[in-house]
């Protein structure tokens, strides 16, 4: 890929006129809260006029992010244990969804029972998985999707949540491995025509990836990814061409309900990879608005809003300096907003409900963007430098994390 992205549109066309196949990349998935009833009542319409979009597509890959499972016992954990129906799994099934990843903090809400019976729900419906299994091994194998002699080669891992990553005995998923995800990747390259790296990571509804990151993102572009793809912020992030491959820092929410009325959090995108004989041949970003019954898609003022956001977040952290900038600039807002009511609520809960405070106060030991957010933090407090920070990334920030719809 050549750096040549078009700004205004979210898109990028090698120019070849060799035949394609289409690949649809989408974010968290979860038939939960306002939509678990939509999806009940109707499969298809959660997409909204996305459906046939989304159609398009060859090959379709998104991010389950809960179990399909009425069994299992509830995790104790950090934030939100889910548990989807499987009946909801037709909202897959209706748009012939190829793979879903399943790498991510998620998967393992109702434990191995649940997990079993999601793996048993996606195999009835012709569903394929990465990123989770019985064992780290399973957990790592990469995913070959193939349509019209051409190979994808997909690999998954993530920051998963404190005591869900498989280990070499032990069930979960694939945890934050970024050398094995590399030394995969220079396996792959000479089996299949593109290589995708699809993570779960991040500092959740913040415009920037932290530091380790960007760094992981890098290295995997440099072991020869023709594309790296995020998701876990529940925001739209940037977007950055390191060594001629795109690095999608974070998609936003997909079908993924919150109750809020902040606009950054009702706003994503679907990315279409086009790929050819000679590997990645386009690419585009579809973004969408999230409403209480599902997607629609963006008004052309609002697309052009968006896009000049996204620019913008993406532009701080391709800047010399911007990303370093762009993370004290997030580490000054948790300070002054965030850290305070945490500390509290964890507090609170060990003392009302032992076992769940428990839970948070672990995770953010053991997490690592808990844990690399929180260090730093008090290194810059420690230091008297809050305050240091970069007034257009703080603007930015700012910006997502209290600008509302409407």
């Amino acid at each position: 890929m050549t750096p040549d992205f078009n700004w205004d549109k979210g898109a990028w066309n090698s120019g070849r006129t060799h035949d394609r196949i289409r690949v649809c990349i989408a974010g968290d998935w979860a038939p939960i809260r306002n939509f678990a009833p939509v999806m009940a009542q109707d499969p298809a319409a959660v997409y909204g006029d996305l459906f046939d979009r989304l159609n398009t597509a060859d090959l379709k890959i998104f991010n389950l992010e809960a179990p399909l499972s009425s069994t299992g016992t509830p995790a104790v954990k950090s934030g939100a244990a889910f548990r989807a129906d499987p009946c909801h799994a037709a909202s897959l099934g209706v748009l012939s969804v190829d793979a879903v990843t399943l790498a991510n903090n998620h998967i393992w809400d109702c434990g191995l029972p649940g997990f079993n019976q999601t793996l048993e729900t996606l195999a009835h419906h012709g569903i394929r998985w990465t990123g989770a299994g019985r064992n780290l091994a399973v957990a790592a194998t990469p995913l070959i999707l193939e349509k019209n002699s051409l190979k994808i080669g997909i690999l998954n891992f993530s920051e998963g949540e404190d005591r869900t990553c498989a280990t070499p005995q032990a069930p979960g998923v694939m945890g934050w491995e970024p050398a094995l995800v590399e030394a995969q990747i220079q396996s792959l390259r000479s089996t299949v025509d593109l290589v995708v790296v699809i993570a779960h990571c991040g500092i959740e509804y913040m415009p920037f990836p932290p530091p380790y990151v960007t760094a992981a993102f890098q290295s995997l572009a440099a072991a020869g990814a023709d594309l790296v793809v995020g998701h876990h912020p529940h925001v739209p992030q940037g977007l950055q061409i390191h060594k001629n491959t795109p690095l999608f820092y974070s998609l936003g929410n997909f079908v993924f309900y919150q109750a809020t009325d902040l606009l950054f959090r009702k706003l994503g995108f679907v990315l279409f990879a086009e790929l050819d004989c000679q590997g990645m041949a386009g690419l585009e970003m579809v973004p969408y608005q999230i409403h209480d019954q599902g997607l629609r898609s963006l008004t052309p003022k609002e697309k052009s809003h968006f896009f000049a956001a996204f620019r913008q977040v993406s532009r701080q952290i391709n800047t010399p300096g911007g990303q370093k900038q762009a993370w004290h600039a997030l580490i000054q807002y948790y300070a002054a907003h965030m850290l305070e009511p945490e500390l509290a609520a964890i507090c609170d809960k060990l003392k009302t409900d032992p076992p769940k405070g428990a839970a948070m106060f672990r995770n953010r030991l053991t997490t690592l963007q808990h844990k690399a957010l929180l260090t730093d933090t008090m290194t810059r407090i420690m230091a008297n430098r809050l305050d240091d920070v970069s007034s257009r990334a703080k603007s930015l920030i700012r910006e997502w994390m209290t600008r509302k719809t409407g």
